[in-house]
């Protein structure tokens, strides 16, 4: 059984919409969250989807999945007050669905331009190591720094950005947030680090830049651009 969990808890404060949080806003007429979940719904290796959303948002999500025919969504639940919580939420109730033993995918619900080959490599990933996390490269030199003075550059060639998706075997992943809760641990940034300090060893698996999270203003045009460029090549062959 293979999952995923999309979270799209989050407000959005950085992208100064007044009127509806990120995921919800439009593209050619189409929220951002269907298109992540259209490209899950429509991959051959998702089973199911499981989908955390903003819990005054759920009525909403719940008539586009209509909209748009995405059969595989088996449940929205509400998110929590941090994005470490909104997807613990999402976890216990795969869980509650589904055999510890699934692979499950965990992806941001604005991040659209996700590929079906590296959901496909990412599944492969799990079931051969138990974790996969989807990594591009940096491109930028990366530096320590203290009290205001670099103290250190490293070669940007041995350092890479992770990104979402993050997968992991459920059970594994629901004992980890479940002792995460019991010890009071609230400050993991992601799923990767959370099962890293418990233990696990990380996969890698190689990303697409174009699979950008969008979280400001300019993110939201940089889609529309790939995405207009998608289309056209697609139209005129280019």
């Amino acid at each position: 059984m293979n999952l995923a969990v999309i979270f799209a808890g989050g407000t959005g404060s950085r992208m100064n919409s007044k009127t509806k949080p990120k995921q919800f806003l439009l593209m050619h007429g189409k929220p951002i969250i269907i298109y992540t979940l259209e490209k899950f719904d429509e991959h051959p290796d998702i089973d199911a989807i499981v989908v955390v959303c903003l819990r005054d948002w759920i009525e909403a999500l719940k008539k586009y999945v209509e909209k748009f025919s995405l059969s595989k969504v088996v449940s929205i639940v509400p998110g929590g007050c941090s994005g470490q919580e909104s997807i613990r939420n999402g976890i216990f109730e795969a869980s509650r669905l589904f055999p510890d033993d699934s692979t499950v995918i965990v992806h941001d619900g604005v991040r659209p331009l996700i590929d079906e080959s590296t959901i496909t490599d990412c599944i492969r990933c799990v079931k051969q190591h138990g974790s996969a996390v989807t990594v591009v490269p940096a491109t930028e030199t990366v530096v320590q720094s203290e009290s205001g003075r670099i103290t250190g550059i490293i070669d940007r060639h041995h350092c890479q950005l992770a990104r979402a998706p993050q997968c992991f075997v459920l059970g594994d992943l629901k004992k980890a947030h479940q002792r995460a809760l019991d010890e009071n641990r609230l400050d993991f940034i992601d799923s990767a680090s959370m099962m890293s300090y418990y233990g696990h060893d990380l996969y890698k698996v190689d990303g697409s830049t174009a699979n950008i999270k969008i979280t400001t203003p300019a993110d939201y045009y940089i889609m529309r651009a790939i995405m207009d460029e998608q289309e056209n090549s697609q139209i005129f062959g280019i």
